[in-house]
């Protein structure tokens, strides 16, 4: 299975804890926003909006993040328009990276992006210069006690599933992209209960990373890029031994 294949289901597994987070930061950046909608930008001055940017600061949502959603709240950034934008990069051990973002402003977003592979021992790459390693698919992601491997591949591969994998204790069914819902919809109309579906970059090829400081190096470049804000998605071509991936993940 591929790096980016493997690493997608890996943090379904590990990830409770951080779409909870994700959660809490999207309901306390809505309080705040609204609390400066209703009480002004001050948060001297306004003693909801102060609680409420002290009740983030507590849950550790980033300084910019509250500036921001403050900057919103109060009208200041009414009518930004965000643009996609697409970073690419090596982290460590020469793996391919590349960083989906939506942003108001390239330079900043640019620099933050560049900062995060130069201080984790990577670096930023020229456009086209990563991307021809991947190729857009359609990604489901199924409990294995959901179906067996016949019932599945009865339902998947009749209304076009291009793969099904077998990753331990879930499936994994690859699709084209314009076939990505007509799969889903086959598969629960089968009464098969499905975990999760997106579209997807995959590597076309992966860089093996056999010890657990070479996973820890890579796999800590992706988180960095995951908590700019602007930063939508991280793909990666890497693949890492069972054993390996679960002392990292320890």
């Amino acid at each position: 299975m591929s790096g980016h294949s493997k690493w997608h289901s890996i943090k379904h597994k590990k990830g409770a804890a951080d779409q909870a987070r994700a959660k809490l930061f999207a309901k306390l950046i809505r309080q705040i926003e609204v609390a400066a909608r209703e009480g002004g930008p001050d948060p001297d001055a306004s003693p909801t909006l102060r609680s409420m940017v002290q009740k983030a600061r507590d849950s550790s949502v980033p300084v910019d993040t509250i500036e921001r959603a403050i900057k919103r709240g109060s009208g200041d950034l009414e009518g930004v328009r965000y643009e996609p934008v697409t970073y690419e990069g090596y982290a460590t051990n020469g793996v391919a990276v590349l960083a989906e973002c939506l942003t108001d402003n390239r330079n900043r977003t640019g620099q933050e992006v560049k900062n995060v592979f130069t201080r984790n021992g990577g670096s930023l790459a020229e456009p086209g210069a990563v991307s021809w390693q991947f190729e857009r698919k359609g990604v489901i992601l199924l409990e294995k006690s959901a179906a067996t491997e016949d019932d599945l591949m009865l339902a998947a591969l009749d209304a076009g599933a291009e793969d099904i994998a077998d990753d331990g204790d879930t499936w994994q069914v690859t699709t084209g992209p314009s076939d990505l819902h007509a799969v889903r919809t086959a598969i629960e109309t089968a009464g098969i209960s499905v975990q999760s579906s997106e579209l997807t970059m995959l590597p076309t090829t992966s860089v093996a990373l056999g010890d657990e400081t070479a996973a820890r190096a890579v796999i800590r470049v992706i988180d960095a890029l995951e908590e700019i804000d602007d930063v939508q998605s991280v793909y990666a071509n890497f693949d890492i031994p069972d054993d390996v991936l679960q002392a990292v993940l320890a």
